[in-house]
């Protein structure tokens, strides 16, 4: 057995014993456990500035910005041109957009993005989709972009902003490999730690009394109905990460999108034609 194997059957054992006590708890206590399994949730353990990735970033580092108690690190780019807000997903940091940035930076865009907490040179110890919702207003704020663009958990947030925040100055919303809805992201969660349904409507509750909504409720495909911006969503049909269904639901709610389905990219959507479509529908 290789290192790596070793390395992912000590995370999965890890996973499934998280799952277990929190089934353990449940028996006692219900919202204890969904208090426990909310928290594990929200915790991020990864997607700090790695050694290569250091200066690469320290060459467009900004300003920091306090968002919530927690100091955000932002990045620009100048250009002469609109200015672009990037959003990138979860545990991950600035770095992963350097591919599309140097795209944007060869059409002139002026490029503003961000750590988002807990993340990169961020502070912070959790992140959950309105506190980053929170960062991006900030961002819309202060550096007045005119478009965004989201990866993944950072176009979810991207779309629960354009609901939450209907900024008349942002025009338009890219998202890359998104998922939609809470409740598949809860689900995928309980089956990767193996908890039972107990923990799962504690873990509801609990998220009710953080925000208001259950998790059936939270959905950027019931956010963005009726949102006048318009839309680009580019999704795999095979990504692992979020389900392509998730964009689909997405187009169907927001009548000014286009859906790009790709097919063999995967979830992080690098890809010189991924970029240049994006700067295409940004420039048109």
């Amino acid at each position: 057995m290789g290192i790596e194997n070793i390395s992912v059957l000590l995370k999965n054992l890890l996973a499934t014993s998280y799952g277990q006590w929190f089934n353990l708890v449940a028996f006692f206590s219900p919202p204890r456990a969904g208090k426990l399994a909310y928290d594990t949730f929200v915790k991020v353990r990864d997607g700090r500035v790695k050694p290569e990735q250091q200066e690469y970033l320290d060459e467009a580092r900004h300003s920091t910005e306090s968002v919530g108690g927690d100091l955000i690190q932002t990045y620009q780019w100048e250009g002469s041109g609109p200015r672009v807000l990037m959003v990138h997903g979860w545990e991950s940091n600035t770095f992963r957009w350097r591919k599309l940035i140097e795209v944007l930076r060869a059409a002139q865009f002026h490029i503003i993005a961000f750590d988002a907490p807990a993340h990169g040179y961020s502070s912070g110890k959790i992140l959950h989709v309105p506190l980053y919702g929170e960062c991006v207003e900030h961002m819309v704020r202060q550096f007045q972009p005119k478009y965004i663009i989201g990866h993944s958990m950072g176009g979810m947030t991207a779309l629960y902003h354009a609901h939450r925040h209907p900024n008349e100055s942002v025009e338009k919303v890219v998202t890359i490999g998104s998922p939609s809805e809470l409740e598949a992201i809860a689900k995928s969660y309980q089956r990767m730690l193996g908890f039972n349904d107990r923990v799962l409507r504690a873990f509801d509750t609990a998220v009710y009394e953080e925000f208001g909504y259950h998790i059936h409720e939270f959905a950027t495909a019931e956010f963005i109905r009726g949102n006048a911006k318009k839309g680009l969503l580019l999704h795999d049909k095979l990504d692992r990460i979020a389900p392509f269904h998730a964009s689909e639901k997405v187009h169907e709610a927001w009548e000014n999108s286009v859906l790009i389905p790709t097919e063999g990219l995967g979830h992080s959507m690098h890809q010189d034609d991924v970029n240049r479509q994006i700067v295409d529908f940004l420039k048109n």
